[in-house]
């Protein structure tokens, strides 16, 4: 086990398309997949019936929170009673997931691993992704599969120490969707951040320049792509080492009184909401630093035509609304930290500009999404270290940030 790698989390990964008769019940009732030899190097091979405790996932772009049910899946000898065959299958239960569950959907199979020898077995997360999905394709993605191919069998992997398999900004968030925590820590800088922040968490744009200001020798203006997900990185894990320990400080504390149960319920409430939009505010507050480090002109949520608000207008709002400003001078940005289906909303903000540029951090988007953004006039721009989770053919298209402010430095000389 390698810390900062997928193997920090887990033992071994299988998957595979859906097919009709594992899946479609008018096709069969037997609910079972086929486990490869591959799979039972890291699951074992049982002499009798093995139950593992699964949590079951169905993953789809139109929804921000994934299906989740734990259960088991069973692991069996189909011919245990032969003498020298073996066929071993899995048997999945009825669950939530599994009615979403359709043909063609990618499937996963991980063993987690356990953090301590004494702990209760972790068992097995069972991911189901919607064919043709952006998350269909993160998932393939960030345990090195091609999202692109069509898995009729198993494919494994239980080698997870690659430099593919390096746990970075990208692959935390898309493990942190299926509910697997991840571990990264900054101790060193904890009692600095409790000393600077009064043992409390700070507004987002006070702690984006901390993060920033804990990373030395980075000019935006060699490497903007590079910088800012330097600066995500480091604000990420810096996060997560404040609120790991202001989390065990206040679950100390404990909750008593008749409001125990509803204080309890407010903090959860608390630190799932800040979790869900600091993101997004710390991509823009650090995208304004890479503005103003570049000579760019700009106006973060200017207002437009029907009390729009773009997140970033350039060269700003007075030049916008006066008419004899030549439109193809003005361009704006949105920024958002994962799309889903999000991106539509930019299309109605700034009338005046007809391409219309998006940032996001998001990884492996669709090739259906990413072709309607394009046919809708909508550029996509992605930092240029995530471009590889792309098609060769997205990648032609998409635009990294040093682009972006190229054109946006063009139009305002």
């Amino acid at each position: 086990m390698k810390r900062g790698y997928l193997s920090e989390y887990f033992e071994g990964v299988a998957i595979k398309r859906l097919a009709a008769v594992e899946i479609d019940p008018t096709r069969s009732h037997q609910h079972e997949f086929n486990a490869t030899l591959a799979m039972l190097n890291f699951l074992g091979r049982p002499s009798e019936k093995t139950r593992y405790p699964a949590r079951y996932i169905y993953l789809n772009d139109d929804h921000d929170e994934p299906i989740v049910e734990d259960a088991t899946l069973t692991l069996y000898d189909a011919r245990a009673a032969h003498p020298t065959r073996s066929e071993y299958r899995f048997y999945f239960p009825d669950t939530q997931v599994s009615q979403m569950a359709s043909e063609g959907d990618l499937l996963l199979i991980a063993k987690r691993r356990k953090v301590d020898d004494g702990d209760t077995d972790p068992g097995l997360l069972v991911v189901v992704a919607e064919n043709g999905s952006s998350v269909a394709n993160q998932m393939a993605w960030l345990f090195g599969f091609s999202g692109d191919e069509l898995f009729p069998k198993f494919s494994v992997r239980s080698e997870l120490e690659t430099e593919q398999d390096r746990v970075g900004f990208a692959a935390a968030i898309i493990l942190e969707s299926i509910g697997v925590e991840v571990e990264e820590r900054a101790e060193t800088f904890l009692d600095e951040m409790l000393a600077r922040f009064g043992g409390r968490f700070p507004r987002t744009i006070d702690f984006s320049g901390y993060a920033r200001s804990t990373l030395k020798d980075l000019d935006v203006r060699d490497d903007p792509d590079g910088v800012l997900l330097a600066w995500m990185e480091r604000e990420e894990i810096l996060f997560r080492t404040l609120e790991r320990h202001l989390i065990a400080e206040r679950l100390q504390a404990g909750f008593t009184g008749d409001q125990a149960t509803e204080d309890f319920i407010r903090f959860s409430l608390s630190v799932q909401n800040r979790r869900k939009s600091r993101v997004g505010l710390a991509l823009e507050n650090h995208m304004e630093v890479v503005f103003t480090s570049l000579g760019l002109r700009y106006k973060r949520t200017a207002v437009t035509e029907n009390k729009s608000k773009p997140d970033f207008l350039f060269p700003g709002q007075d030049e916008y609304h006066n008419a004899a400003f030549p439109a193809a001078r003005l361009s704006m940005l949105a920024v958002k930290s994962t799309c889903k289906d999000r991106w539509r909303q930019v299309l109605a903000e700034a009338d005046r500009i007809e391409e219309k540029h998006l940032l996001t951090l998001e990884t492996a988007i669709s090739a259906n999404q990413t072709s309607e953004m394009k046919a809708k006039h909508l550029q996509l721009v992605v930092p240029r270290g995530l471009h590889d989770t792309y098609n060769a053919e997205q990648q032609a298209w998409l635009f990294d940030v040093g682009a972006f402010t190229r054109l946006a430095l063009d139009r305002q000389q």
